[in-house]
């Protein structure tokens, strides 16, 4: 049976479950067992690979080009894209820099391609000086726009990301609707944010990878606002396009986990991604599972396999977040997440990782420290779930009761971004 004929079969069974205001499961696991016994890979994998040998077999190690090495680099994004393998983006980022050397720092597309890798792998900093060369050799306007947003928006320059948004303002193009869904999201505008993304979905223009990353980030919004029909099916929609998009099955794990109280089939979804999948991602996901069977021998056996993986060097600070609620967690190395936080700083000082830092302090029981960075860097900021919960509980820790019930108060609208013990410790301090 076909995967597309096996959505048919199931979509009806999907939609009269998929209630998010009440407790009846959103995700079907004969559904999730159906796509898992008949997963091949998708079309576009295939194809990159077949393309990956085409554009390798035609380089030529003692004649240095342009075109080959670049769609070979881009074949290699492709595949890290698709399957998490990083040493493919590693590679592509070698074949880049090489062209980058051959060609005397001149081609603004390869300081561009590499400045996207740079965000990719959270090396913002990188990022912008790479986008800084590639305007000084000539971009055109709209391009400098896209590029600058995004390398603004991570850094936390808000304002100068704002009138980047509005120069490449339109109604018809995918880049302005995908951007400016992020920027209504950190506006607090939720409902705009999900609209957006789903605009900017409806203007891909044939192409089912973008329609894919729009949907699986409409997916998340859904979930952000507690809608989890709507974020059931924007994952089943992109697993429809692509059976690999292992972001969306994560999603669909979680919302197993963090909604229908199945932690079976959360651990069924997440153990078969991580086969399937190079990134540490899924050990989190279990070991987050683990915490919610109160099975703490596996929640730090997964905790530490993590981090093991997630601390190579090649991962460089793609994982810090995640690292600093293990080490202020289930490992209890408040030294080591305070440490991370405070790396991060170099790598992007916004309000949300100060809201980092400010919890490894309080972690690392550095109460005043903690206070001192939120008064500064934190308060009056935008922040998502996970840094409202952590700023809730210093408040809570200075006695300052009715803020931490604010922050909790925001925390609880946006639960389920929350790991379903944090979201659990935010609803009962609002019902005392």
């Amino acid at each position: 049976m076909q995967v597309k004929k096996l959505f048919g079969a199931f979509t009806a069974l999907i939609c009269l479950g998929a209630c998010s205001h009440d407790k009846r499961p959103v995700v079907d696991a004969a559904l999730i067992d159906s796509l898992i016994n008949y997963y091949t890979p998708p079309a576009m994998a295939v194809i990159n690979r077949r393309e990956l040998g085409f554009w390798s077999s035609r380089i030529n190690p003692s004649s240095p080009g342009f075109l080959n090495e670049s769609k070979y680099a881009g074949c290699l994004m492709t595949a890290f894209r698709l399957f998490g393998d990083i040493d493919s983006l590693k590679k592509s980022d070698s074949v880049l820099e090489k062209i980058d050397r051959d060609y005397h720092h001149r081609e603004a597309s390869v300081q561009m391609a590499m400045s996207a890798h740079c965000i990719s792998e959270h090396r913002f900093m990188e990022a912008d000086s790479l986008l800084q060369q590639a305007r000084r050799l000539g971009l055109r306007p709209y391009e400098t726009l896209v590029a600058s947003f995004d390398v603004d928006f991570e850094l936390g320059r808000y304002p100068m990301a704002k009138t980047e948004l509005n120069g490449i303002r339109s109604t018809n193009d995918f880049s302005y609707y995908f951007r400016r869904s992020k920027m209504d999201h950190l506006d607090g505008e939720l409902d705009s944010s999900i609209h957006d993304m789903v605009r900017a979905a409806g203007l891909t223009a044939g192409n089912d990878y973008l329609k894919g990353v729009a949907l699986a980030n409409a997916g998340d919004l859904y979930l952000h606002a507690g809608d989890l029909s709507g974020a059931g099916n924007a994952y089943l929609e992109c697993i429809r396009m692509n059976n690999a998009d292992f972001h969306s099955w994560m999603g669909l794990g979680w919302i197993a986990l963090s909604h229908d109280g199945n932690p079976i089939l959360a651990e069924k979804i997440f153990r078969w991604v991580q086969s399937k999948m190079g990134l540490p991602d899924p050990l989190f996901r279990l070991a987050q599972t683990a915490a919610v069977r109160r099975d703490s021998t596996f929640e730090r056996d997964a905790a530490r396999a993590f981090v093991r993986q997630a601390e190579e060097p090649v991962y460089g600070r793609m994982y810090n977040k995640y690292l600093i609620q293990l080490y202020t967690g289930i490992l209890q190395e408040p030294g080591r997440a305070e440490w991370l936080a405070r790396d991060e700083l170099n790598n992007r000082a916004t309000p949300q990782t100060y809201a980092w830092y400010a919890w490894a302090l309080l972690a690392n029981h550095k109460k005043d420290q903690a206070y001192a960075v939120y008064r500064e860097h934190v308060s009056g900021q935008p922040l998502e779930a996970l840094e409202l919960y952590w700023m809730g509980r210093l408040m809570e820790s200075l006695n300052k009761n009715y803020n931490a019930r604010e922050f909790y108060r925001a925390a609880a609208g946006t639960r389920y971004d929350l790991d379903p013990a944090d979201a659990g410790y935010v609803l009962a301090r609002l019902e005392d």
